[in-house]
């Protein structure tokens, strides 16, 4: 199995709450894709990341997707997409394999 892991923040890049609805889509959109998703939210994550040599800080989700195979060419338009909709410059879509026991 491949653990697929999405980091989504919660403001988006122009420091506009990304807000539920957003959210609500991509939720919607995978499940309807890989039958199911697990969405880390209840206590934000923060990330932090150096640019222009100082550290910035996002508030994150993660969202999580199980699959048997790893379709690259379609995450890869589909990290696009979210990109797109939450305004970041890159969002961070890992993948690892995993074993169910």
């Amino acid at each position: 199995m491949i653990l697929v892991e999405i980091f989504l923040p919660l403001i988006d890049g122009e420091n506009w709450g990304a807000g539920d609805g957003a959210f609500q889509e991509i939720r919607m959109e995978l499940v309807a894709k890989f039958g199911g998703l697990t969405m880390y939210s209840r206590a934000p994550a923060r990330g932090y990341y150096r640019t222009d040599g100082k550290v910035d800080r996002d508030d994150i989700v993660v969202l999580e997707v199980m699959t048997d195979a790893i379709d690259r060419e379609w995450w890869r338009g589909y990290r696009t997409s979210i990109e797109r909709r939450l305004r970041q410059e890159e969002v961070l879509v890992r993948a690892r394999e995993v074993e169910k026991l």
